[in-house]
């Protein structure tokens, strides 16, 4: 046998086996390949996957209108459609994110049947949703071409519930700096605080709902951890412990 051959058949194995550095970049947290998958949109969204009209937060609710309600059950039932377009793998994809819920919360997804309120989920261009519960239709895209991942799904579903995202915290300047000169300038709107009621948890860099260092950037990191730089921030699994804590907290489980 040629051990010449041999060591290059290796060699290209190895390669393809390890993961590239820059490819772990750009698939290392939610935000990225949400950012990815809304290239283009002409969707008007705040903060790069929320949807107009932004007009309540569940998180700084002053009444429950904003906050999808519970059942005689003591459960706090989210009525959906899923849209025909998908394929049955996505749709187990989805309806699997939405069971870390009800494995971890008082919150169950439960199949339209005529209610008044209830998400539309649809593949409409990109991935996003509103924020917290609205009258009516509540559409929620999970496109096909890159949407269909559990902490994807899990990011837009707690959006739905009425989550912002992390970095935008009330509180967040005690834990990160937003380095406006490295933000492209049409996405700086992204990155504004918002008046949360943070449920007395604590700062959550590993929360599904936070953006990566390089979200929206134009060269550099826009999010440094402090006091320490090197702390990873974001991910792309699924909602961690404080972020399952807060559903909780918020709804009253």
């Amino acid at each position: 046998m040629d051990h010449g051959f041999v060591s290059a058949v290796l060699v290209l194995l190895l390669g393809l086996t390890q993961p590239s550095l820059q490819g772990e970049d750009v698939v290392a947290d939610v935000s990225t390949m949400i950012i990815e998958a809304n290239k283009g949109m002409s969707h008007l969204l705040l903060e790069g996957d929320v949807a107009l009209p932004m007009t309540r937060n569940a998180m700084k609710c002053l009444s429950q209108q904003c906050k999808w309600p519970k059942s005689a059950s003591g459960l706090v039932e989210v009525p959906y459609k899923i849209s025909t377009v998908f394929q049955s793998n996505d749709v187990n994809a989805i309806k699997k994110a939405m069971n870390g819920f009800a494995t971890q919360t008082c919150i169950r997804f439960v199949p339209y049947a005529g209610q008044r309120n209830y998400l539309d989920i649809q593949s409409n261009g990109g991935c996003w949703s509103a924020l917290g519960k609205q009258r009516g239709v509540q559409q929620v895209s999970l496109d096909t071409a890159g949407c269909i991942s559990n902490g994807v799904i899990q990011h837009e579903l707690l959006h739905a519930l009425g989550f912002y995202h992390e970095h935008t915290r009330s509180d967040r300047d005690q834990y990160i700096k937003v380095n406006f000169e490295n933000i492209r300038p049409e996405n700086a709107k992204d990155f504004v605080k918002q008046d949360t009621n943070n449920l007395n948890t604590p700062y959550d860099y590993s929360s599904v709902m936070h953006y990566g260092k390089y979200a929206f950037s134009r060269g550099g990191d826009t999010i440094t951890p402090i006091p320490d730089s090197s702390v990873t921030i974001g991910q792309r699994v699924g909602m961690g412990r404080i972020d399952i804590e807060r559903v909780n907290k918020l709804y009253e489980c």
